[in-house]
This record gives structure tokens, C-alpha cells and sequence, in this order.
């Protein structure tokens, strides 16, 4: 199909094991969908190509492509990170110098207190489970981080498949902060978890001064696309 919203024209989305055997396929009516560049729909994991299929039952008489998540993580991770895998490797790395949960206010002090619950076990988790240890100050003024955690933040970003950096991809630049993508991808946080942590700030001043209907919708679409990059990256190393 054409990757735009389109007329339903399909019955029945499915899957099947690719001809490499290494993978697996995603079919509208046993013929094969292709990415928007033209590269087959070809996905690690039977159960993130049955759950991609799932989309596409989903739809009704329109095809609404935006809301296809799994879909579109699936097309980044093949035509985009395929292509450019260091340079995405490198923007997502590229985080650990102005992470989110490096940077904390110094009042008030339920402020700080909730900054502190939030993000001081994440720095403790990469410190734990990578060896990473990331400067934290308060203030706005830039702090460099040491070239050996920078390192060490690119080599285990690095290590990640195309599939899982495009998930990683999604929840980093999303929120602001690698540490974050990383606990999402290696399940310390669920995608809900991860929205929160990362709004602490904003849900702070909402509380303080309430919100309008244009952040609770850009609070709705975070909420998605963390939610979805996080359940994509779970079905990357799911197994039948």
C-alpha cells in the first residue's frame, strides 16, 4: 500500500514465516506489505508481526496510518535505521550530555523532593546495571559529563538491534532523556511509568497552576507513543 490514510482494501491482515526463515512477514490477503520506501514488512518476532497484523484488522473502512504505531516503528527500524544506524546510534547516545533526569531544580522543595524520587533510582539502575555514572546538578547551566560514561552510554546503545534502536529512538527523543529509553527497553519502567517520570515537572506546575486542552492532548500522544515504543520494544525479543 501506499503509505498515506487509504480505503480499506484488504480482508484479513496475517503473518508468515519469511523465506530465510529468519523472521517473520506481515500480509493484507497472503500478499506482502511493503515499508514506504518498497522494502518487505519483515519482523524479528511472530509475536510482533501477529500484533502488527492486529493494526491492520483493527481498521475500519478508513486506513488511519497515524495511529498505527507498531506499523510505523516497523517501517523506522527497516528503512531508516538500517540505513543510518550510526548516526541514529549517535543521536540517541547524544542524550547522556543534557539528560532530563541530570538536571534538578533547587525549590521548591516538593519540587526537588519529586525530581529526587523520580530520578535518582534511574541514576542509580545505570549506574547499577551499566557502570554509568552520570553527573546530577540543579540549576540550568550545562554540566559535561566524563568521556568514559559518554562512551559507555554509545557502546550499550550500540549493542542494540536496528528493531530495538527504533523503539529506543522513540522513547528517548520523546522524553529527553537515554537513561529512560534504557529502562524502558530493558523493562525496568513500563511505558506509563516512563511518562510519568518524565513529566514531573509539568505535572508539578499543572497541579500549581491547571492545564488546557491543547497539553492534555500532547499529554495523550506522549502517553501513545511512549506506551507503543514500549510494547514494540518487548515484542522485538518476544518469542512464540
Amino acid at each position: 500500500p501506499e503509505w498515506a490514510d487509504m480505503k480499506r482494501f484488504y480482508k484479513l491482515a496475517g503473518t508468515l514465516l519469511a523465506d530465510s526463515g529468519a523472521g517473520f512477514r506481515v500480509v493484507l490477503d497472503d500478499k506482502p506489505i511493503r515499508t514506504p520506501a518498497k522494502n518487505l514488512l519483515h519482523v524479528p518476532s511472530e509475536r510482533l508481526a501477529q500484533c502488527i497484523a492486529g493494526e491492520w484488522n483493527a481498521q475500519k473502512d478508513e486506513v488511519d496510518t497515524a495511529e498505527m504505531r507498531l506499523t510505523r516503528l516497523a517501517n523506522t527500524a527497516i528503512d531508516r535505521v538500517a540505513e543510518v544506524r550510526e548516526q541514529v546510534i549517535g543521536e540517541i547516545a547524544g542524550y547522556a550530555r543534557t539528560d532530563l533526569v541530570c538536571y534538578r531544580a533547587d525549590q521548591p522543595v516538593d519540587l526537588v523532593r519529586r525530581q529526587a524520587e523520580a530520578w535518582e533510582p534511574l541514576i542509580k539502575w545505570i549506574g547499577q546495571e551499566h557502570g554509568i555514572k552520570l553527573d546530577v546538578t540543579t540549576g540550568l547551566l550545562p554540566i559535561d559529563q566524563s568521556a568514559d560514561c559518554l562512551a559507555a552510554v554509545e557502546a550499550v546503545v550500540s549493542g542494540f538491534t536496528d528493531f530495538g534502536l527504533a523503539g529506543l529512538h522513540m522513547v528517548t527523543t520523546a522524553i529527553g532523556s537515554v537513561v529512560i529509553g534504557l529502562a524502558v527497553a530493558e523493562q525496568y519502567l513500563d511505558g506509563k511509568e516512563a511518562w510519568e517520570r518524565s513529566l514531573v515537572d509539568e505535572l508539578f506546575q499543572i497541579e500549581q497552576w491547571g492545564d488546557d486542552q491543547e497539553t492534555q492532548v500532547r499529554h495523550k500522544n506522549l502517553a501513545a507513543d511512549i506506551d507503543a515504543a514500549a510494547e514494540f520494544l518487548k515484542l522485538v525479543k518476544a518469542t512464540p
